[in-house]
């Protein structure tokens, strides 16, 4: 079942008053440990929840909440970005991380040493609809952490506190780890979209960047182009990448082709003549900078698609459907979707494409590529949107025009 009309009711309406009652009133500090152990890009889309953990803050009064984090390697660097977190805990998580090592006794004991040291009132579990909270719950019982909220529709014993249900469909990611704060006792701040700490680095400064190749990009006005992808089955073709920044330089677009230290052979490819090669320069705070910056970033559906909606930048989205688009589609900005949501791949939650020919993304073309790099940026969205609240949505574009929109091939910017 879902949460009853009544428990709604309190957590949007009731639990905020209490929140501020609590911050005028001398109440003790609580530690609430939210625990998001996968990528960074999973990472991004929990900092709405975790500004609501974080709540308001409150002119004239002292926090009542630390908010202490959780994470894997794999988001850490995302967790050092978001607003609202005050200290972060990493863990390589045996039952979570794709590339998991042994359970080894000792380590599990350390991390449950290191997590009763922080003296948690209560722990919300961030949790993606496949994946199991029960043996993170386990650990967090171990630590003796006495409140434990999730989202779980297996028999959780006692090692819930709070056990959410959540529909099967309907919901983005990030909608659902809103609910299961909620379901805690945190509603959802007013402004839902994704956010990053600021100030980001200086792109044009070398002292802040190190780099002069980042320093020497244009302030604005260009496209990004990321080819890469933390799961190969959603990466784009590198071919038909190369393709895309070939056809928008030539109508116009100064391009610039971004990736990871391990991806600066597939962004040499893909930025050939063309483009300006930032494989392998950045880090991910440096990352938001130059996506900060660009009129549009086309992307797979991986982390930089929500680091760069964390910006308010648009974004192409070459989604590959292994998993559900709803889900993980780019949160709060304009965005156009690419790729075949009907391919045979669909929802098997593939790492490796398992159809020869990587068929959903294959077939879009560089004419639908600067369409839709066209109709992003001449929309007058991205300003509207830095005035504009969402709530608990898309408030800038119709979701379903979105899914549908595949742009016209055309004539381009010249």
């Amino acid at each position: 079942m879902l949460m009853g009309r009544s428990f709604q009711l309190w957590c949007y309406m009731v639990a905020p008053c209490f929140h501020l009652l609590l911050a005028g009133s001398g109440a003790p500090m609580l530690t609430v440990l939210v625990v998001r152990l996968d990528s960074a890009g999973d990472v991004l889309l929990a900092g709405p929840a975790i500004r609501a953990v974080a709540g308001p803050a409150i002119p004239g009064h002292a926090a009542t909440r630390r908010v202490v984090l959780l994470a894997g390697p794999r988001g850490e660097q995302a967790a050092r970005l978001l607003p609202g977190v005050d200290q972060i805990l990493t863990w390589h998580c045996p039952w979570v991380d794709p590339e998991p090592d042994p359970v080894h006794q000792d380590e599990v004991l350390r991390i449950t040493d290191r997590l009763r040291a922080l003296d948690a009132g209560q722990a919300i579990i961030l949790t993606s609809f496949h994946q199991d909270p029960l043996p993170t719950a386990l650990l967090l019982r171990m630590a003796g952490i006495s409140h434990i909220t999730a989202a779980c529709e297996d028999y959780p014993g006692s090692l819930l506190d709070v056990r959410h249900h959540l529909p099967e469909t309907g919901l983005h990611e990030v909608e659902r780890m809103l609910s299961v704060a909620a379901a805690a006792g945190f509603p959802a701040p007013e402004d839902t979209r994704l956010r990053l700490t600021t100030p980001l680095p200086d792109t044009t400064d070398t002292t802040t960047t190190g780099n002069p190749r980042v320093a020497s990009l244009p302030e604005t006005g260009y496209v990004v182009v990321h080819p890469g992808a933390s799961v190969p089955a959603r990466a784009p073709v590198p071919e038909a990448c190369a393709d895309y920044v070939k056809a928008l330089a030539g109508e116009g677009w100064p391009v610039v082709v971004t990736g990871s230290p391990a991806e600066r052979e597939l962004t040499r490819q893909v930025a050939g003549e063309h483009g300006i090669d930032l494989g392998g320069r950045t880090d991910l705070a440096t990352l938001a900078a130059v996506l900060s910056g660009a009129a549009v970033v086309v992307t797979g559906n991986t982390g930089p698609a929500h680091l760069a909606a964390a910006v308010d930048t648009p974004v192409v989205s070459l989604f590959a459907p292994t998993v559900p688009l709803e889900r993980w589609r780019p949160w709060g900005v304009p965005h156009v979707v690419l790729g075949a949501q009907d391919a045979p791949c669909a929802g098997t939650r593939a790492r490796i494409c398992p159809v020869e020919g990587h068929p959903c993304l294959a077939t879009v073309s560089s004419c639908q590529i600067t369409g839709a790099v066209r109709s992003l940026a001449a929309s007058t969205a991205r300003s509207e949107a830095r005035d504009e609240k969402g709530k608990w949505g898309f408030a800038y574009e119709d979701r379903d025009r979105l899914r549908a929109r595949q742009p016209a091939c055309g004539a381009g910017r010249r």
